[in-house]
């Protein structure tokens, strides 16, 4: 209920004024939902934006208010960019502490459950995830240097800010993997470091096949944090997206870990 008062009182409400709602047009709600997605890149948001709208209208025409909606006739695919589903599967925000659990209690190789709780923590794609070298992290600083090289595009570097959290997670990696170089070792030469495919495999084996992937726990915090009020343009950069809609944009942002509570 609080994300959906958060959506209200940040996209839609202001965008709505004083327009009464026997006075609403299509186009005022195509507007709103529209500019979620253009202007700050949260489709999902736009989505959900959307779903809130017709739920609203919904009741009112059930209460009399108005005749019909303007927007009952319009489906998602008519305003918002399509994507993948295969590679965007991920589980609703409200389900996220079942999963948090299930990779608490992972009975599977202790540094699998390590890598799918840093993805959490930090929402780093997969490959710099298992692709990362110890000589990335910087205890001293709590900072994650993520090469160039590492990163989507090969183009850009890219810090993540290490918050208390990710810290003890690292530590207890560091006992099991700090003699390698990297922080997943994988099994031999041609494989020096941890399969691309391990976490989806230990999510299906969890039971979320096609429901969740490493992907979707990125978009999960994506959404999570936009409804939550956070500035976008952090939100996009520590998940490094470097597509900006505003001219100066941070190089870094904030992991989950890092809004934690004292």
């Amino acid at each position: 209920m609080a994300t959906v008062t958060t959506r209200l009182d940040r996209d839609i409400l202001p965008a709505i004024g004083d327009i009464k709602i026997d006075q609403l047009q299509s186009s005022n709600m195509v507007k709103i939902v529209t500019g979620i997605q253009d202007e700050r890149e949260a489709e999902d948001v736009a989505r959900r934006a959307l779903q809130t709208m017709k739920q609203i209208l919904r009741f009112a025409v059930a209460d009399d208010y108005i005749e019909k909606s303007p927007i009952s006739d319009i489906a998602p695919g008519d305003l918002l960019k399509s994507h993948t589903v295969e590679n965007f599967a991920r589980v609703e925000a409200n389900e996220l502490p079942g999963l948090l659990r299930r990779i608490e209690l992972y009975h599977g190789n202790p540094m699998t459950r390590l890598a799918m709780k840093l993805m959490v923590l930090t929402f780093v794609r997969t490959e710099s995830l298992i692709c990362a070298e110890w000589a990335e992290i910087d205890f001293g600083t709590k900072q994650w240097n993520i090469p160039k090289e590492q990163m989507k595009g090969k183009k850009i570097p890219h810090i993540v800010p290490l918050a208390r959290q990710t810290i003890e997670v690292l530590q207890l990696l560091h006992t099991l993997s700090g003699e390698s170089k990297y922080l997943f070792p994988g099994q031999g030469a041609k494989n020096p470091s941890m399969s691309n495919g391990t976490i989806c495999k230990a999510l299906e084996g969890m039971g979320y096949k096609g429901r969740m992937t490493g992907h979707g726990l990125r978009s999960v915090a994506s959404t999570s944090l936009h409804e939550c009020g956070h500035k976008d343009e952090y939100i996009e950069a520590q998940l490094a997206h470097r597509k900006r809609t505003k001219s100066a944009a941070p190089t870094t942002g904030l992991s989950i870990s890092s809004l934690e509570r004292t």
